[in-house]
Order: structure tokens, then sequence, then C-alpha cells
């Protein structure tokens, strides 16, 4: 074949074989926000799942506390003559044995059905604030995992940037070094410069990639493909807190808070259970006999007398839980405003190192590696001063990433601290 017919065959195949990826659709990652993570780990999360289980179980506890007693049945029969088979006749049954039959029930007092029910439904409601608690504190586990994603994919976007402006830097250095414009140990020293940034940028992929798989965890491991990928905004919003109404909506909100609240009035069901349980229970029984021919009924009533056991150290008990549950009360209405006002404190910190490093300290940074760059390419700046400048500006350009990394998860601890999203 010659050779303009073996360059056509090449140029068709290359041309078939970019129409056929042409053709096909590129798959991308699902990106998923903030809110779709939280609300699939909300769904999603075994932990959970888990937890809200014991609500159901609580209650299914209810039913059992409304049962009333099953009644009692009793059946005898007396005076059969097992050892002479001959004397089991109808006579010898109706004239010389004895039948009884029985049926007796538990009259409970003090309303005890009544107050097992109201303790299992306070219980129940204890329950469901602590569920709501753990949800809590679930989202803000996946929010600061969420944000971790983001600064690795920020990191790594910031490491790839750097060895590709590197990369030029030592190429030109080359060029340079080949004409007799820098020395050979000025272009290994930035030989080995690059290689501390191919490092970072490996660092920076581990670091995704583990991100990512720590969050997928949290949001459960099947709701979610392993491609997936989180939303690449991470920029900084501005906002505008005041503690005195965070405090109040968290007074409002907070379930752990309300979980102590309602503990108190649990203590109080549980109180009354216990003076409910003093109270003797009533048996009534009603017995039909048949003796020697002859058909009776007995009534019988039996009421235990309570000269010992009135229950006397389970309400003594009950009454000091509740004393308990009002101080547990109490701790919790104080952790709810000092986790807001530390959490307050944080963000407001956090807020102004973010400032400081848009307003000012970016800006330098760039202008002087630009100088730095602007400067070593002319001769004008020793080698030594271009690559502390380098440094200088990628370790301002992390810090940023972290600092507001830092001040997107303080905005997210003040919201678990207020236990709401929406804040005043």
């Amino acid at each position: 074949m010659s050779t303009p017919a073996k360059r056509f065959c090449f140029l068709l195949s290359v041309a078939l074989l970019a129409n056929s990826a042409g053709g096909q659709t590129a798959k991308t990652a699902v990106r998923i926000s903030l809110d779709e993570a939280i609300q699939l780990a909300v769904q999603h999360n075994h932990v959970q799942e888990a937890a809200r289980n014991n609500i159901l179980q609580s209650e299914a506890e209810e039913t059992t506390a409304n049962l009333r007693p099953n009644p009692q049945l009793t059946v005898d029969w007396e005076y059969l003559p097992f050892f002479t088979p001959s004397s089991f006749t109808l006579d010898y049954l109706h004239d010389s044995s004895e039948a009884d039959f029985g049926v007796s029930y538990l009259f409970e007092r003090g309303h005890k059905r009544q107050r097992r029910l109201q303790a299992q439904k306070d219980i129940t409601a204890v329950t469901r604030s602590q569920v709501a608690d753990s949800e809590r504190q679930l989202i803000f586990q996946v929010a600061t995992l969420f944000f971790n994603a983001q600064l690795a994919e920020s990191t790594l976007d910031l490491a790839q940037q750097d060895v590709k402006s590197f990369q030029q830097t030592v190429d030109v250095s080359e060029h340079e070094f080949k004409v007799g414009g820098i020395s050979e140990n000025d272009y290994l020293k930035i030989q080995v410069q690059l290689l501390q940034y191919q490092s970072d940028l490996e660092q920076a992929r581990v670091a995704r990639e583990q991100a990512l798989s720590d969050l997928r965890q949290l949001l459960g491991y099947e709701s979610v493909a392993g491609d997936y990928d989180v939303e690449a905004s991470f920029e900084y919003h501005p906002i505008k807190l005041g503690l005195e109404d965070l405090q109040l909506k968290a007074l409002q909100n907070r379930p752990d808070l309300r979980a102590a609240k309602q503990g108190v009035t649990a203590a109080g069901s549980q109180f009354a259970l216990a003076k409910a349980d003093g109270k003797q229970d009533v048996t009534g029984a009603f017995t039909y006999s048949h003796v020697n021919s002859i058909n009776t009924g007995t009534v019988l009533v039996s009421v235990p007398l309570p000269f010992f056991n009135r229950n006397q150290g389970e309400i003594l008990r009950t009454k000091l839980a509740i004393t308990q549950a009002e101080q547990l009360q109490l701790a919790a209405n104080g952790q709810v405003l000092t986790d807001v006002k530390d959490a307050y404190e944080g963000f407001q910190s956090n807020d102004r190192v973010v400032q400081l490093y848009l307003t000012r300290y970016l800006a330098v940074a760039q202008k002087s590696r630009d100088i730095s760059d602007y400067s070593y390419h002319r001769g004008a700046t020793a080698l030594l001063d271009f690559l502390d400048s380098e440094r200088t500006y990628r370790s301002v350009q992390l810090a940023y990433r972290q600092s507001l990394a830092a001040y997107l998860l303080a905005l997210e601890q003040v919201r678990e601290a207020v236990g709401s999203r929406n804040l005043p």
C-alpha cells in the first residue's frame, strides 16, 4: 500500500473513532447539595433508622400498658372412682362426686390502667424528642463531612492549578538553563519544588476520595452511587446573627431541652402510677358447684390487707425522681444557652478571619506572587525569593480555603445549637 493510501486509512480511522466517541453520552457523576445530603442521611442512615425504631417499640408498650387483666377460669371434679372403674356410673357421678366451675376477675383500683397508659405515653413523647435530637446531631455530622469534602475538592483544584502553573515555570527555567540564563543548581532547585507540588496534588486526591467515602457511609451506603460528588459551590456568604434571638429560638426548638421538659412530666406520671399501685386490688369470683346431687353457687371477694406493703418505697423513689428530672431540665436549659453562646462566638471569630482574607490578604499574596514571578523571569529577583513567594501564595490560598470551611462549619454549629436550620 502506498504512503498516501496509508495516510488516508489512518485519517479515516481517526475520524471514525472521533465520531463514535462523540456519539456516546459522557457519564457525569451525580452532584448532591448539602440539603440533599441531609435528606438522604435522615431517610437512609441506618443508625438513625434504628433510633426511630425505638418510637415504634415505645408505642407497642402503650398497647401493653392499656391491657386489662384476663379473667381466670377454674374447673375441678372431685371424688372420681379412678381405682374402682366399675363404679364409673352416671348415678355415682351425680350422687357421690363433686364438680366446681368458677370464674374470677381482678378489679384494678386507683385507675391503674389509665395511669400505666399515661406513663407510657409520656415515655414515648420523651423517646420522640430523643430521636429528634439524634437527628439534629446527625445533620451536623453530615454538614461537617460535606464541608470536608468541599474543602478537599477546593484543595485538589488549587493543587492542580499550582502544578500546572509551576510546570510552566519549570519549562521556562529549562529553556533558560539550556541557553545559559540560569545555573544548573537553580534549575535543579526549581525541579525539586515541582516535586513538592506534585506530592501535594496526590495528597489532595486521596483526601477528596476519603472525604467522599466517609460522607457516603453517613448518608447510607446504598443510597448514593459510588461515583457521586458534592456540589461544587464553596463560597462565602455573609450572615448577620443576633445572640439573643438565637438563644430564644433555641429554647423553643432544641429537642434535647424538650425531652428534658417531657422527662419532668414523665416523672410525674410515674409518681401517679406508683400511688395507684399502692391501692389494693379486689378479686371477685363466682363458683358453681355440684355436690352430692345438690347444685350450689359461691361468691368470693378477696382484698389484700395493706398492713405492711403499700408501695411506700416506689412512691418515695418516684417522688424524688421528679426533683431529679427538674434539675436535669435546668441543666439542659443552661446547656442550650451555653451551646448557642459558644457557637455564636465561634461563628463571629471565623467570619472575621474570612473577611481578613477577602478584604486584604488574598490580594496581597496574589500581587506579591505576580511581582516575584515578573521580577525573577527578568533577572531582578533571586531564585530563593521567587520560590518563597510561590510557597507563600499557596499557603495563603490553602489557609483561606481552610478558614472558609471553618466558617461554614461554624455556621452549622450555630444551626445545631439552635436546633433549626432556619436562623432568625
